[in-house]
């Protein structure tokens, strides 16, 4: 059987891109947390035509053809980026996505692509591949660790964004803004780097 195909993602397929983001979602039951559209990602992801541009990258895969598939039938994907451990003085990447259609499971391709990404890691003088999973993912959890991957149990993942979620203030002089997300809350702390 012919190997499957791995390239990068380019402008024409941010239509496939937001269709996996989509199908991710629903996998993970958090469809309505989806804010991409395919403007935001034509404006926020890297493409080989502008690879300065942008902030993550893509890898498509494609499965070879056969009697019910086309070479074109998208089978999945690896949505990345740059990272950085100050422990190691080197670069890495952060896996923000990988998704395998459900139908091309069980080939290979999510290995594939994570073999790819050790290459790029590599490539980029880096030492660190890493990515989150649900916890509740343990088809993924155990595929992972089947590939060396562990499990960072002493970590806890931290997060402050913008979806407006209302922060309480922590001391004098520090109410609760009406309507002001968490993001934007943490922002007054700030004093504008120079």
């Amino acid at each position: 059987m012919a190997d499957a195909h791995v390239r990068f993602a380019t402008e024409s397929d941010v239509p496939t891109i937001l269709a996996l983001i989509h199908e991710l979602a629903a996998y993970e039951k958090a469809s309505s947390s989806v804010l991409a559209t395919e403007s935001s990602l034509l404006s926020t992801l890297s493409f080989p035509s502008n690879p300065s541009a942008g902030y993550a990258r893509t890898l498509l895969i494609y499965p070879p053809p056969s009697n019910n598939e086309t070479a074109t039938t998208c089978a999945g994907l690896a949505l990345y980026f740059n990272n950085y451990s100050t422990w190691r003085a080197s670069p890495g990447i952060y896996l923000e996505d990988l998704f395998i259609r459900p139908q091309f499971r069980g080939r290979g391709y999510g290995k594939r692509l994570l073999g790819e990404l050790a290459l790029e890691t590599k490539r980029i003088g880096g030492g660190r591949l890493e990515w989150s999973v649900l916890k509740w993912n343990e088809p993924s959890l155990r595929f992972y660790e089947s590939l060396g991957a562990r499990r960072m149990d002493g970590w806890v993942t931290m997060r402050v964004d913008d979806l407006g979620e209302e922060v309480e203030g922590e001391g004098e002089g520090e109410e609760k803004r009406k309507g002001e997300g968490a993001l934007e809350a943490l922002g007054r702390w700030g004093k504008g780097v120079r």
